[in-house]
C-alpha cells in the first residue's frame, strides 16, 4: 500500500534547466510528493555536495597472474544538510495529495573549481534527496548542477605577450641535414573560446629537406592519485602552413588559429588540472619534430576594450630587434600628412577658436566625478624610419660653423 500511495516523487531546481552557478550564490528549489493515498513517512532530508575525484585502474601481468592497482583521491568541497521532515522518533503522516518542501542553501564564498567530466576523474556538484518510509527502502533521488568559476582575463599576467625560440640539429642515421629553428609569439596569455589567436612565428630551414610549419591548440587532462599522475592530451585546433624549401625561411604575420568551444582552465584542484597550449612545431622529414609550446588559459570573462589596449602596448614594449625586424615590412610606406587623414570640415569644427567657453561657475559645488576624455580626432599615423622628404643627393651641405 505504501509503494502505491506515491504518484509522484520529484526534485526541481528554481531557475532554467541550464543554470550556472559561482562561489557565494543561493541554490534553492523544492521537493515534490504527489499521493494517492495517506503515507507514513520518517523523514525527508535533502543533501547538497560538490566534490572532485580521481580514479583508474593499473594492471600488471606476472606469467598467468594479474595484480591491479586502484588509484583513487577525492577532494570535497563542500557538504550541506537540510531536514525537511524531522526524524523525531515518531512517524509523519501525510494525506492524499501535492505536498511541496522547499530548500536552499548557499555556496561557500571560497573560490570552488568549475564542473568538469573526464576520462579518470569528475568535478560534480548536486543535491540529493531521501526519502525515510517504515519497513522500505530508502527512495533517493539525485540532481546535479553546474558550477563555473569565472576567470577575467583581463589581468596583467594574462595579459603579457608569450614568446619563444627553439632550435634543433635535424639528424638521420648520424648524419646531420642541418638546423631548423622556431620563433614564435602571441600578444597574450589568456583567451575565451570563439577568439582567434593571431600567431607572429619565423621558421629558418637550414637543412637540405623541406619542412612543413604547423601550429596546435592543444588541451592536457592531469589527474592524481596517490602521488602517481595520469595524462590525457587532446588536439582541439589545426593550423597548417605553406612548405618551407631547402635553405628557405618561412614568416606567419599574424596567422589566425580559432579556438573552438572548449572547457575553461583548471589550475585550482589539487587532483585535477585542465590546461591548454599553443604548440607551433616543424615536421621535418626522417626525424623527429621540432615543437615550441607557449602557455594558454581558458577564461571565461572575455578581454575588454582597455584590457585590448594595455595588451597591445605590452606587447609592443616587449618586442626586440628580431620580433621588430618581422613586423616592418621590408620597403614601409612614409606616412601620410595629417591633413590628409581629417578632413577640413572636422578641423574647423574642432578648432579652439570654434568651441564655446565652458561656463565653469558652480565646478566646486557639484561632486566631483571620474571622467574619460573622449577622443574626436583620429590617431595619428604609424611611425616609420623612412623620411617622407628626402633631402636631394645634388643639394650641397650646409656649414655648421657658418
Amino acid at each position: 500500500m505504501t509503494l502505491q500511495s506515491i504518484r509522484r516523487f520529484a526534485l526541481e531546481l528554481d531557475g532554467p534547466s541550464d543554470a550556472v552557478y559561482s562561489s557565494g550564490e543561493v541554490v534553492s528549489g523544492k521537493v515534490v510528493l504527489e499521493l494517492r493515498g495517506e503515507l507514513k513517512l520518517s523523514g525527508l532530508v535533502v543533501f547538497g555536495r560538490g566534490a572532485a575525484t580521481a580514479h583508474w585502474l593499473e594492471n600488471r601481468s606476472a606469467g598467468v597472474n594479474t595484480a591491479y592497482s586502484d588509484y583513487t583521491s577525492k577532494v570535497i568541497y563542500f557538504r550541506k544538510k537540510q531536514r525537511l521532515i524531522r526524524d523525531n522518533g515518531e512517524l509523519t503522516t501525510l494525506p492524499a495529495g501535492r505536498h511541496e518542501y522547499p530548500f536552499s542553501f548557499q555556496l561557500p564564498e571560497e573560490t570552488l573549481v568549475t564542473s568538469f567530466e573526464g576520462k579518470h576523474g569528475s568535478i560534480r556538484y548536486w543535491v540529493k534527496v531521501k526519502l525515510h518510509r517504515p519497513w522500505c527502502t530508502v527512495k533517493k533521488i539525485k540532481k546535479e548542477f553546474t558550477v563555473i568559476e569565472p576567470i577575467d582575463i583581463n589581468t596583467p599576467s594574462l595579459l603579457a605577450p608569450q614568446a619563444g625560440t627553439k632550435e634543433k640539429m635535424a639528424r638521420a642515421w648520424y648524419r646531420n641535414f642541418g638546423q631548423v629553428s622556431i620563433t614564435a609569439k602571441i600578444d597574450r596569455k589568456g583567451y575565451t573560446p570563439g577568439e582567434v589567436i593571431p600567431v607572429f612565428a619565423e621558421f629558418d630551414n637550414s637543412t637540405s629537406r623541406s619542412v612543413v610549419p604547423k601550429a596546435y591548440i592543444t588541451q592536457t587532462q592531469t589527474f592524481i592519485a596517490r602521488g602517481t599522475m595520469k595524462q590525457k592530451r587532446s588536439v582541439v585546433a589545426t593550423l597548417t602552413g605553406d612548405v618551407v624549401g631547402a635553405q628557405r625561411r618561412e614568416t606567419w604575420h599574424g596567422r589566425a588559429i580559432k579556438i573552438p568551444p572548449v572547457g575553461p582552465s583548471i589550475l585550482q584542484c589539487r587532483i585535477i588540472k585542465v590546461e591548454y597550449m599553443l604548440r607551433v612545431c616543424v615536421d621535418v622529414p626522417g626525424t623527429s619534430k621540432l615543437c615550441l609550446d607557449l602557455p594558454l588559459v581558458m577564461g571565461t570573462i572575455p578581454l575588454h576594450p582597455f584590457g585590448s589596449r594595455t595588451s597591445s602596448v605590452s606587447s609592443h614594449y616587449s618586442l626586440n630587434m628580431e620580433w621588430l625586424r618581422m613586423a616592418i615590412p621590408e620597403q614601409p610606406e612614409p606616412p601620410p600628412e595629417y591633413s590628409s587623414i581629417v578632413t577640413e570640415e572636422e578641423a574647423i569644427q574642432n578648432s579652439p577658436a570654434t568651441r564655446q567657453e565652458e561656463d565653469l561657475s558652480g565646478v566646486l559645488e557639484r561632486p566631483f566625478m571620474a571622467y574619460v576624455q573622449e577622443f574626436r580626432f583620429r590617431p595619428p599615423p604609424v611611425y616609420s624610419e623612412v623620411d617622407p622628404n628626402p633631402q636631394p643627393f645634388n643639394m650641397r651641405p650646409r656649414c655648421m660653423t657658418c
